[in-house]
Parts: C-alpha cells; structure tokens; sequence
C-alpha cells in the first residue's frame, strides 16, 4: 500500500502535538494499517514528542528544515506560517507523482501564512493552485461527520462577493462534485438537496431573485444530467430535515458560515473536511490552529484520525478499483 502523507500543520499551532498523537494512535491499531508519512521537521516533532511522552522511532518524515528560533508557539509569525506551506508544498508534490495515496492535513492559520508570503485564503484554494498552477482545477470543500454531510458551492469569499458570483454553470458542477463524493462514500443514489440563499429560499421572488433566476435552474440542469436534486429549500430548515428526518444524503449550502455552522454546532471531534476536484485524495480536520491551548498539550486527535480513517478508506476504494480500470 502506498503511504498517505500527514502534514504539520502550522507549528505555532496544535498541529504538530494532533500529528504525533494520531499517528500514534493509528500506527498502534493495527499491523496492517496503511503507512504514514509525517511532513515536517523532525527535530521538532523529536522534542515535542518527549514532552508528550511519544516515540517517534517508528515514525516515518518528509524532513523540511524549519526555523526553530523564530516559531514562537500560539503566536502568529512568518516562520510558522512558511513551515506550514512547505510541508503542504512537499505532501503535494509527492502525491502529484503518485508516490503517495493522499494527503490528511493539520491547520494551518490564514494570517501566518500571508506573512510569509502566500495569499491563499485557505488550504483550500493553495491546494488546488499547488497541484496545477497553470490550470487550477475547480475544487469544492465538503464537510462530514456521522450524522451529516455538506457541501460548500462557495468558500473563503466575502458575501457580497459570493453573490456577486453566484451562477449556474458553477452551482450544477457544486452538485455533480457531490453526487460523485457521495458515491465514492458509499451512498450509490444520493439524495442531494440544495440550500437556498435567501431567506425561505427566496419567498418566490419576494425575498430576492437568486433562488428563481439562479439556483432553481442549476438545480434543473442537474436534474438532467441525472443527479436526484432537489431544492432550493430554506437554509433554516433544511439541514435539519437532513440530519434529524433522513430525507437527505447531503446538503449544499451557497456560502461559507450557512454549511459550516450546522456542522461545527454538532461537534469538532469527528468532523472531517474532505476536497473535491483535486486530483488526489485530500481530508483534513475541521478545527482550526487551537492557538490558545497550543502550549498545554491537551488538544484532541479525534478529528484528524477521523481524516486518516476517511482517507485510507477512500485510497483502499481507489486501489481496489484500479486493476479493472487498466483491464478496460
């Protein structure tokens, strides 16, 4: 099996102290289970294991050489952010020549990276620029946990910009993202319902005219396309009828905050954000840097072993289905 690669996270941040703790948990689960490649600076996580009383003996690195003296932990800074890209950097590069089954990715923070240089909103947005840079490909942000699954049509852009923006050639291929997503997570016939965007998704025209002129007809093409889509259904109800009734599979919400409140409100700890239309697997947890505990050393692992178990399961399917597809 090859390896799925784990990156550092910004080192100022809980990243590190998560890694070290779920590849632990991971490599003791089984014999079998599938390798782990740490990116980042092994002198580092050497140190920070001793404080948490974790052997890295056995822990296999993409050893990238960070500036130890300038990383000043739970603050904000250029070399944390630096080092964060360059284990991200190193991961994709691997995965882009097939030497790896995935990426499963610590946070990051948004303003060190800026300082270091790189203004990419999120992972993301560098994620996909990294594996193309001349022909970035569209990528959608999905969000799992085990009592629901979202799908994010916009993601790290102001509201009025996401409005501004809103089309259907992009939402139908919103909703073919997450049918295929759906389906690669087991679920042969998605029932994928649509958030609206304006309050009662619109009120037929009273409310706005995005949900008419917009949403409605995305939804229509994709219908055509055969995706079993339906919607726009208020955006205060429907994750709801989802989670708690079962009458969805998914829900696509049309911006940032109306996808990520439903699920962060039902918990960090199992969350998974999964990127679609990259050209690997990609997972990562749904927290953030933690900068506030980042010194106790008392930061859950869940989330980010939660993101090795949905990628290796997602690289097993890959590599399962593989020898059929050369057969044809």
């Amino acid at each position: 099996m090859k390896p799925l690669i784990v990156t550092s996270g910004d080192p100022a941040g809980i990243g590190p102290e998560i890694v070290l703790k779920a590849v632990s948990g991971w490599l003791a689960g089984s014999a079998a289970a599938r390798p782990l490649l740490i990116s980042g600076d092994p002198d580092w996580f050497n140190e920070l294991g001793k404080k948490l009383k974790i052997s890295t003996e056995n822990m296999e690195f993409i050893p990238i050489k960070w500036k130890k003296e300038e990383i000043k932990i739970g603050k904000v800074g250029a070399s944390p952010g630096q080092a964060g890209f360059e284990s991200v950097r190193q991961a994709v590069s691997r995965c882009m020549f097939r030497e790896a089954a995935g990426l499963v990715t610590a946070p990051i923070h948004k303003e060190s990276l800026a300082l270091a240089g790189h203004n990419w909103p999120g992972h993301t947005e560098m994620l996909a620029e990294l594996s193309s840079p001349s022909a970035p490909p569209s990528v959608r942000m999905m969000l799992v946990n085990p009592e629901l699954k979202v799908v994010l049509n916009s993601v790290h852009v102001s509201l009025k910009d996401m409005i501004d923006g809103l089309n259907i050639r992009d939402l139908v291929q919103t909703i073919l993202l997450a049918q295929s997503a759906c389906q690669q997570l087991g679920v042969v016939a998605p029932r994928i319902a649509v958030a609206g965007l304006n309050p009662h998704a619109g009120e037929a025209g009273l409310f706005g005219r995005e949900d008419l002129d917009i949403i409605g007809p995305a939804i229509a093409q994709a219908k055509s396309l055969g995706a079993n889509v339906t919607g726009p259904w208020p955006g205060d109800t429907v994750f709801m009828r989802a989670r708690q009734a079962k009458e969805f599979d998914v829900v696509i919400a049309q911006y940032h905050d109306q996808g990520l409140i439903p699920i962060k409100y039902l918990g960090l700890d199992q969350g998974v954000n999964m990127t679609l239309g990259l050209p690997f697997i990609r997972t990562s947890v749904d927290h953030g840097t933690a900068f506030d505990i980042a010194e106790r050393l008392i930061a859950d692992p869940s989330s980010l072993l939660a993101a090795i178990a949905l990628a290796d399961r997602l690289a097993s399917q890959q590599e399962q289905a593989q020898p059929s597809l050369m057969n044809h």
